[in-house]
């Protein structure tokens, strides 16, 4: 389940912003000449498959933990930093399930609200593990400095992962719209 999580998270959920910007900014151009409609669909049923693994993995997590980490979960959602866990917890979790509702998941600025959410809760997730972690661990040997120069690496190459999939995205649905319509005449 966490592989697939991850595959999930690589490829599609951390390119969401730069891919819906692409789409929004190819609507304004060419006006209704692709389907960005049916794009942004797939980006919204992309978002709630992965809400509802990471639900079901989260789930998983609370009921078969070991003796070491039975603490995390409570200490987490009640500790000092509890506002992150929960801040956490309603952008990944709660906020893309509102793209259930049609009209909410139709509409492209909700969609980057959401993806804004959604990647606002992945990066509090991170900080709540980091933070939460060196919380009472006051070793020096312990600290992890590499996060934020891969963070900022990876900025690029997220970005234009985005644009790519968005044009990838556009172009696979108009072959196959015009795979229908030589079918369709046939």
């Amino acid at each position: 389940m966490k592989n697939i999580i991850s595959i999930i998270e690589i490829t599609l959920i951390y390119c969401l912003i730069p891919t819906i910007f692409t789409l929004i900014l190819v609507r304004l151009i060419f006006k209704n000449r692709f389907q960005i409609r049916q794009a942004l669909r797939i980006i919204a049923w992309t978002i709630i498959t992965y809400t509802i693994f990471t639900w079901v993995d989260y789930f998983i997590g609370m009921v078969t933990t070991s003796d070491l980490n039975e603490y995390v979960f409570p200490h987490r959602a009640t500790g000092p930093y509890a506002w992150s866990y929960w801040t956490m917890f309603f952008s990944a979790l709660v906020l893309p399930l509102t793209l259930f509702h049609k009209k909410l998941a139709s509409k492209s600025w909700y969609l980057l609200i959401v993806a804004f959410g959604l990647k606002c809760g992945v990066y509090f997730e991170r900080y709540v593990i980091i933070i939460t972690s060196f919380h009472r661990d006051f070793l020096p040997q312990s600290g992890n400095y590499d996060v934020i120069n891969l963070f900022l690496l990876g900025m690029g190459g997220v970005f234009l992962q985005g644009m790519i999939i968005a044009v990838l995205m556009l172009g696979i649905l108009e072959l196959i719209k015009k795979y229908n319509i030589r079918y369709n005449k046939a």
